[in-house]
């Protein structure tokens, strides 16, 4: 049967589309948005000045290949500039590299309470997202390596976990990669790499040195701040970074973002007050929030799960509700498969303290 209006690539219309944590909260004057997961220190006042630098050249096309922004990460991190692709986000080289290396058909493995761009991005392509059982939240070696079929080309994995907040060691993820066949792309998103504080903790980059199917992922929007500009960045084989380059916009990053980023990476100082800001907070509102009775998922990243109830007048969503209008804003994470539980950001002194006390107020417990 002839079609009567053009009609879109077998499974686009099978995505849930993403939707962001919201922004606002109806009726209320001051509003604390920890929905995001965005840095409560703010960026680098030097990335702040380099990007306002950059509005006296409007009128210029930015460096088609980011090379100033690669080299800067190349030296922060100590890698060939050559073998780093810069994006849009993270979330936009995710996409391109499901775009280069999924078809009609293909599978790309995600865990039950990953990252959602996953999915999407797998379906997108025509390709079949199969879904791998987390373990306490976790994701599984195991279960992974159990979803392997010939017809897998990617496996993707968030090290931290977002929204759980949890991780795998890199022993394990090191098995993991061992697990899996030659030809099959290993994809290691490491968004919240810079908050972790555990020595058995990899982002991945030794991996990918040393492998010919790993990539690392990283975002510019969590610790530096600039998740308004849209700046990621990958590290990868050359192979690899060859095939997203053919592809990729021939101006995905723009002038500002690029100023910035540069700007922010080289910043580690603040980088630093950051991470010390994440530490002592995350610890404080995991402790405290279990002290009111609520389960908390152990995180390392700068958010915490937190899981509800399902008695009436104590579940997530009544409790999202109380807390909306206290200007409190959390993420609700039903999406993620996680209807019971809500995700907060690690925000200000003030809201912290404030989420504690309105969660007392909410379970009856306020002193």
């Amino acid at each position: 049967m002839t079609a009567t209006r053009p009609q879109p690539r077998p499974g686009v219309l099978a995505i849930d589309a993403y939707v962001p944590g919201k922004s606002s909260a109806p009726g209320v004057d001051k509003v604390f948005k920890l929905s995001s997961n965005e840095t409560p220190l703010g960026p680098s006042p030097k990335a702040i000045s380099a990007y306002n630098a950059i509005g006296k050249h409007l009128e210029d096309y930015p460096d088609g290949s980011a090379s100033d922004l690669r080299d800067a990460i190349g030296r922060v991190y100590g890698l060939d500039p050559a073998r780093i692709v810069c994006g849009a986000g993270s979330d936009d080289l995710l996409n391109l590299l499901a775009r280069a290396y999924l078809a009609d058909g293909d599978e790309a493995i995600h865990t039950t309470h990953g990252f959602l761009v996953y999915p999407i991005a797998t379906l997108g392509t025509g390709a079949t997202p199969i879904v791998a059982p987390e373990k306490a939240y976790t994701a599984s070696v195991d279960e992974i390596l159990t979803r392997v079929t010939p017809k897998t080309k990617m496996v993707f994995l968030a090290n931290p976990n977002n929204p759980t907040g949890t991780y795998i060691p890199f022993d394990e993820v090191k098995r993991l990669h061992n697990g899996l066949p030659a030809h099959v792309l290993f994809v290691l998103d490491a968004a919240y790499a810079e908050y972790v504080r555990r020595n058995d903790y990899e982002a991945g980059i030794e991996l990918v040195a040393t492998s010919e199917n790993v990539v690392m992922t990283r975002t510019f929007s969590k610790i530096h701040g600039l998740a308004a500009l849209r700046l990621g960045w990958m590290y990868g084989p050359a192979h690899v970074i060859d095939a997203i380059n053919r592809i990729r916009g021939p101006f995905n990053v723009n002038a500002p973002a690029i100023a910035a980023g540069i700007a922010a990476i080289e910043d580690a100082a603040h980088q630093e007050r950051a991470r010390e800001h994440n530490t002592e907070w995350l610890e404080w509102l995991t402790e405290e929030i279990a002290k009111l009775g609520l389960k908390v998922t152990p995180s390392v990243a700068n958010f915490v799960l937190i899981h509800f109830p399902e008695t009436k007048g104590r579940t997530a969503a009544e409790a999202n509700a109380f807390l909306m209008k206290r200007g409190l804003i959390l993420r609700q994470v039903g999406a993620y498969k996680l209807p019971h539980a809500l995700r907060m950001s690690i925000g200000t002194e003030e809201a912290n303290r404030l989420v504690v006390k309105a969660l007392a107020e909410f379970l009856g417990k306020a002193k």
